[in-house]
């Protein structure tokens, strides 16, 4: 297999996981999510929008937070800290840039019904979790599938081969999207921001990494109540400071985002002017970034629900739930109204370096934020991206030890895995890895199709437990 590797090259490989991952992220799978959701949406009669100030409220509660072990709120803050990465900065101003200012409302409609997505899970997942040997909760979609879809159809084998194939797909995904992309997006901030070293910064993210996650979860569940509330708070903070000096342009920048959203012509937009985006370029490039954004439907974060210390799992389906309404709804929200309404996306003349080269992505958002802070706003931006990458990389690490604990029941194997994930976030530091983002992007498509498949067929479980549940 090294043999053919080396005989293909890296530009043949790069080719070959690209075709693959069109095809795996094609109009299909974004079908298959959405529909998902549309479906389990219609079944549980909209009651899972109707409990979202509620869940919301509860979050934050006394009772959330109280747990000698994970605490419900610890297990939600864990999920978003996995999930609230550089998607929300890099992702949303992507989206704009190929999907025109419409991209943001699809990427609202992915997310509204992503939550019933995100609830179906992480309830499957505390149902059907199960107990490990030093007491502590482990669960998932892999757990699910083989306790719930297998005593569902009758055929455990089915089950258990589902979950494998999800357990593998998060395990590869955990080092790449979760890992090594993570790190690299790091050090490419600190490199350019402050001129450090990508060996200097690989090694500091490194010894982080495993000096936090050398205390499992409830380490990570620890830090991770205290950083992600605290860093996205900050980020909507200043966001709203961003949108309000560029109030006057607010009603405009809403309109054009509607306006893009179901316009049925194709329509001028895009940066500089020179991009032709249609309906189907917004929708697309909305829901993709939406999803990829939010996780919804992914089955990551009902790995770390599983962990929270309460046995009432609808409750904690609703709280896991919110993770979709603070990612996309709010934080991703934030950016893209940043980007439309100080002006940067429309500008003309937006260049990196004179090179002529178009600004997208992150660039955007550092734009936004430079046209009320300065140059300070440029090194916000860099700061939020490096505390974003952090925080996925440690919740990504638990998601791929409990998805490795499914297969092997060998402390040996954690350890080696926690060492190879260590050692993978220095490496990510320090090379290129574009044919990572490639594998690791197919690793979460597969990941979706046996998650998705273990809620249509457990349906009639999720709404027999939000009909029993009062309001």
């Amino acid at each position: 297999m090294v043999c053919f590797l080396f005989f293909i090259g890296m530009n043949d490989i790069d080719k070959i996981l690209l075709k693959i991952d069109n095809i795996i992220w094609g109009p299909g799978m974004l079908v298959f999510l959405i529909g998902t959701g549309i479906y389990m949406t219609i079944i549980v009669r909209f009651k899972i929008w109707r409990m979202l100030f509620p869940s919301i409220k509860h979050s934050f509660g006394n009772n959330a937070r109280k747990s000698q072990n994970i605490s419900s709120f610890a297990a939600l803050t864990t999920t978003l800290g996995a999930t609230i990465g550089t998607g929300n900065i890099v992702g949303v101003g992507t989206a704009l840039a190929l999907g025109g200012p419409g991209a943001l409302v699809w990427m609202w409609i992915s997310a509204l019904f992503g939550m019933t997505t995100k609830f179906s899970e992480c309830m499957l997942a505390v149902k059907y979790r199960e107990v490990s040997e030093n007491g502590d909760f482990t669960g998932g979609p892999m757990y699910t599938l083989k306790n719930g879809l297998g005593k569902k159809t009758g055929c455990d084998k089915i089950g258990k081969l589902l979950g494998g194939s999800f357990a593998i797909s998060t395990i590869i995904a955990s080092f790449g999207i979760g890992n090594m992309t993570q790190s690299s997006s790091i050090a490419y901030v600190l490199k350019g921001s402050f001129d450090i070293p990508v060996f200097i910064t690989g090694l500091v993210i490194a010894i982080l990494t495993m000096t936090i996650i050398l205390g499992g979860i409830k380490n990570i569940s620890r830090v991770s109540a205290y950083i992600v509330p605290l860093m996205a708070l900050i980020y909507i903070i200043s966001g709203l400071m961003v949108i309000a000096c560029n109030i006057s342009y607010l009603p405009r920048g809403i309109k054009m985002i509607f306006a893009g959203a179901f316009s049925v012509k194709s329509v001028t937009g895009g940066i500089c002017g020179g991009v032709t985006v249609s309906v189907f370029d917004s929708m697309r490039y909305g829901v993709s970034r939406g999803c990829f954004s939010n996780e919804a439907g992914m089955g990551s974060g009902a790995i770390t629900a599983a962990a929270a210390d309460s046995e009432d799992y609808v409750l904690q389906g609703y709280i896991n739930m919110t993770a979709v309404f603070w990612d996309t709804i709010v934080l991703c929200t934030i950016t893209g109204l940043m980007i439309v309404c100080s002006g940067v996306y429309e500008s003309s003349c937006l260049t990196n370096d004179g090179t002529g080269q178009v600004i997208s992505g992150v660039g955007l958002a550092i734009l936004a934020y430079e046209k009320v802070f300065g140059k300070a706003g440029g090194l916000f931006v860099g700061i939020s991206i490096i505390l974003f990458a952090f925080t996925t990389i440690i919740g990504w690490e638990y998601q791929g030890e409990m998805a490795l604990g499914y297969i092997i029941r060998n402390k040996n194997g954690i350890f080696l895995y926690r060492k190879a994930f260590v050692i993978s976030v220095f490496i990510g530091a320090v090379m290129t890895v574009n044919a990572v983002w490639r594998f690791s992007d197919i690793a979460n498509g597969l990941m979706i199709i046996p998650n998705l498949i273990s809620i249509i067929v457990l349906k009639d479980v999720v709404a027999e437990a939000v009909k029993e549940k009062q309001d």
